[in-house]
């Protein structure tokens, strides 16, 4: 017995299928022999057999036929640009709204915007999950000049009767605190 080819390609063994049947080999003995000389996972025996009738009916080609239809996945590159221009054109924009537009599927377009392009909504508004380094950057710089400025109020360096105070609230001698407005991402 020879010893089995590790390294095959599916077009090679098609060749030698059709190669066989044209001989007049019947299709269980060549599907005997692709096992013994390419193993067992080569092609399996009704796989063999689809190939023979194929090439029965005249079929010259060995090479896969294009697929018709919908294609498996609408996550595309140019799916996930449509859906960002769209976003970034109307952020209160709802998944179904974005889907039938678009005539995607509403569970590609959540992939797309909570996977691919990190987005999740806020506010009825679709906002960037991360911060990027220079929302970090901005964050630090207000916070340093709102602590210089509480420092300057308070005529000191000393910011240690700055603290909460009952109830989870700042408090400081000034009224700085009171004439700050806070917010979220929106």
């Amino acid at each position: 017995m020879a010893t089995p080819i590790k390294e095959w390609s599916k077009l090679e063994v098609r060749a030698v299928v059709r190669f066989l049947f044209s001989k007049g080999t019947k299709p269980s003995e060549i599907h005997k022999q692709i096992a013994e000389t390419y193993g067992e996972s080569a092609m399996s025996r009704s796989r063999v057999y689809q190939w023979c009738t194929w090439f029965g009916e005249g079929r010259t080609s060995l090479g896969d036929e294009p697929k018709s239809g919908r294609p498996k996945t609408s996550t595309n590159e140019e799916n996930i640009t449509r859906v960002d221009e769209l976003i970034r054109c109307e952020r209160r924009m709802k998944i179904r709204e974005i889907a039938l537009k678009l005539e995607i599927p509403k569970s590609t377009v959540y992939k797309i915007v909570h996977d691919t392009m990190g987005y999740r909504k806020v506010s009825a508004r679709w906002v960037p999950k991360m911060l990027t380094e220079d929302h970090k950057r901005q964050r630090v710089e207000i916070s340093q000049r709102l602590l210089q400025r509480c420092q300057q109020d308070n005529g000191d360096e000393d910011t240690t009767h700055i603290g909460v105070g009952p109830g989870g609230d700042f408090q400081a001698n000034n009224n700085l605190f009171d004439n700050l407005i806070i917010g979220d991402e929106t």
